[in-house]
């Protein structure tokens, strides 16, 4: 015992020497900044603020907020956190024994400084190397700061939820008051928003934030800050939050501002701690005035009472930049972005992809198969029975624009059968889809999951007349000192043939071009006296999810609506995605002109007078006639053979 009492004895000493040493070397080495410090500022593509990060453009003074909020605060974050240096060690063992008890994390031993040093300073990952670099930045907090600075810096910069950083926006934002004249109420309710603001925001789960708040009043009774009597009359007072309109301008902002912070992860050469850098100013792609509108149109579109969901991209496609981003109806109730973290099955906005890489081999827009109820018969002895919408079925031959026009399914599985499954995987490839694509027949009727920013990146290939591109939403990134720490850099690399892309643009226009009704119409039909432009379009339809992706050269605008949990749609909810989409798309190009945004003719195309229905040529111009286009040399005579006739491709019914 005498022996290990010295050993215990003898490390004590050590650590209180190499501690004195630490202290003293950051005592004598420059103050550690903490004002500029991971000051992340958004600028949109008008390099004005729209988001002002995790430091608050409201500072206040430390005897400016509600000694509520303050002592709430300490006593259930921190209580010794006038006593100890950074580290409370006693916790630490506490939270430990109790944490291997459990074999899992149930208690935290954080305390406000280190909690302080994690928000300045460094990313989220969860790290050794994050770990120690937390405790040398709560140390060199500890020794260059006041407690009282350090408390009044983390309570202007903690994240109150809903974009909302520090107590005085919190306050406003909630309450529309000022931090000085918060009541126990209040001050408990907010105070017990930062361990988990997505969950213990009162706006989105108030049960959960009144259990929240009893745990905090209890902390205050328990060490003698207020009373039971007291406790009890906040608990049961009733809050009057704020429900001033100027809240609805941060709601679908805050998904693009999530999205920004994502991809500021990505880029390698941003440093994950910014005390080198003082700061960030990050131009994005972000479009205000679209977004605003985008937001509107998801309101107006969708009834309130819907727990139905939807992610609406808008993006460039000569450049890749994301002008607007939708990734849910309403961050106040939901933070979960799907544009950026979602997959979902993408129906039959999945055949362009093929019907390019049909043309690309050999096919023209008046390339026929039989579309009829048809079985197949697979290598695997196995049988595939795709239907038609409605069971509708032309029982003739139809061209590929009429397939395009009805979204065709016997069609679309025809020609992916004919072609084998490589042409249209490569074509998504080659686009920059990265999601796993299966070799199955049913893949160009979308079975697959991709993400919507892939669906638009993919669409903008066609929209730009061949290139991929790389979908983005910071442009540049600056530091205080205005250094430039990351310029985009564009890339276009040319994977698709400019001039089958300029058929098959105008071949999309045939989802709303009434020169295709005959046994069925067009999938957009009811679009066609709302149109004021020429635009690509094609939906997609499963029982889960419905989209629509549209674009011209000027814009891509890709649309998505379904529940969360795989629900299966209702039919009146398949018109929401395409309300969405023309309102948006329309007000994008309200003061453009056609000749600005379509396509010019390449000097290899040729224009062939036909019956859109059958592809074959016709004589005049009738009701039932319509300008399409071909490479020269591919032009239709009338005598071309039915695909599906042909001695290599049988099908059986």
């Amino acid at each position: 015992m005498r022996k290990l009492f010295k050993l215990v004895r003898f490390f004590i000493v050590v650590f209180f020497i190499v501690f004195t040493f630490i202290f003293i070397y950051i005592k004598t080495s420059p103050k550690l900044e903490i004002n500029n410090c991971n000051n992340v500022i958004l600028y949109d593509s008008n390099n004005k603020v729209f988001s002002y990060g995790s430091h608050s453009k409201g500072w206040v003074k430390l005897d400016n907020i509600s000694s509520y909020l303050i002592n709430a605060t300490i006593y259930v974050e921190d209580k010794n956190f006038y006593k100890h240096h950074g580290f409370d060690y006693l916790r630490i063992v506490k939270a430990s024994i109790i944490n291997l008890k459990n074999k899992s994390t149930v208690q935290g031993a954080s305390t406000i400084t280190q909690q302080y040093a994690k928000n300045l300073f460094l990313s989220f990952d969860k790290t050794w190397k994050r770990k120690w670099d937390e405790a040398w930045y709560t140390l060199r907090i500890e020794a260059n700061y006041s407690k009282d600075e350090i408390l009044e810096g983390y309570l202007n910069t903690i994240n109150y939820g809903h974009g909302q950083y520090g107590i005085s926006n919190a306050s406003k934002y909630y309450f529309n008051k000022e931090a000085s004249n918060l009541s126990l109420a209040e001050a408990s309710i907010l105070t017990g928003i930062p361990k988990a603001p997505s969950i213990y925001s009162p706006l989105i789960n108030y049960d959960l934030a009144k259990e929240r708040q009893l745990i905090v009043l209890n902390s205050l009774v328990h060490n003698g800050i207020i009373t039971e009597d007291e406790a009890n009359k906040a608990y049961n007072e009733e809050l009057a939050f704020n429900t001033n309109d100027d809240k609805d301008n941060i709601n679908s902002i805050m998904y693009y501002q999530d999205a920004v912070m994502d991809e500021l992860e990505t880029i390698s050469n941003i440093p994950k701690s910014y005390d080198d850098i003082k700061g960030l100013k990050i131009y994005t792609n972000l479009d205000i005035d679209m977004q605003t509108y985008l937001e509107e149109t998801v309101n107006n579109s969708i009834p309130d009472d819907s727990s139905i969901e939807t992610s609406v991209v808008m993006m460039n496609p000569n450049t890749g930049g994301i002008i607007s981003l939708i990734g849910g109806r309403d961050y106040l109730k939901s933070s979960f972005n799907r544009a950026t973290k979602s997959m979902r099955q993408v129906g039959s906005t999945m055949k362009p992809y093929l019907y390019y890489a049909a043309l690309e081999n050999g096919f023209t827009t008046s390339s026929t198969f039989t579309s009829e109820a048809t079985t197949f018969n697979l290598d695997n002895k196995k049988t595939y029975s795709p239907k038609n919408y409605n069971d509708v079925y032309a029982n003739k031959p139809i061209s590929m624009a009429t397939a395009v026009a009805y979204s065709d399914n016997i069609y679309a599985v025809k020609t992916h059968l004919f072609l084998g499954s490589d042409a249209l995987i490569n074509t998504a490839r080659r686009v920059g889809i990265t999601a796993k694509l299966e070799d199955i027949p049913s893949l160009p009727l979308g079975t697959n999951e991709i993400n919507i920013i892939e669906m638009a990146s993919g669409y903008s290939a066609f929209a730009n007349e061949g290139y991929k591109i790389k979908p983005h939403l910071i442009e540049k990134i600056v530091d205080s000192d205005g250094k430039v720490l990351y310029q985009n850099k564009e890339v276009k690399e040319l994977v698709l043939n400019p001039s089958v892309t300029y058929i098959l643009n105008n071949m999309l226009t045939a989802t709303y071009d009434s020169s295709y009704i005959d046994y069925n119409y067009p999938t957009a039909i009811s679009l066609a006296p709302k149109l004021t432009h020429k635009y690509a379009l094609k939906s997609g339809t499963t029982n889960t999810d419905n989209w629509n992706i549209g674009y011209n050269k000027d814009i891509v605008c890709a649309v998505w609506v379904g529940y969360d949990d795989n629900k299966e749609l209702q039919k009146i909810e398949y018109k929401y995605a395409q309300n969405i989409w023309y309102n948006s798309i329309e007000y994008y190009e309200r003061d453009r002109t056609d000749i600005d945004s379509w396509y010019s003719k390449p000097k290899n195309i040729s224009v062939v007078l036909v019956d859109p229905i059958t592809g074959v040529p016709v004589g005049e111009k009738t009701d039932k006639s319509k300008f399409m286009y071909f490479i020269k040399g591919t032009e239709p005579t009338g005598t071309e053979s039915v695909f599906d006739e042909k001695d290599n491709y049988s099908t059986s019914q």
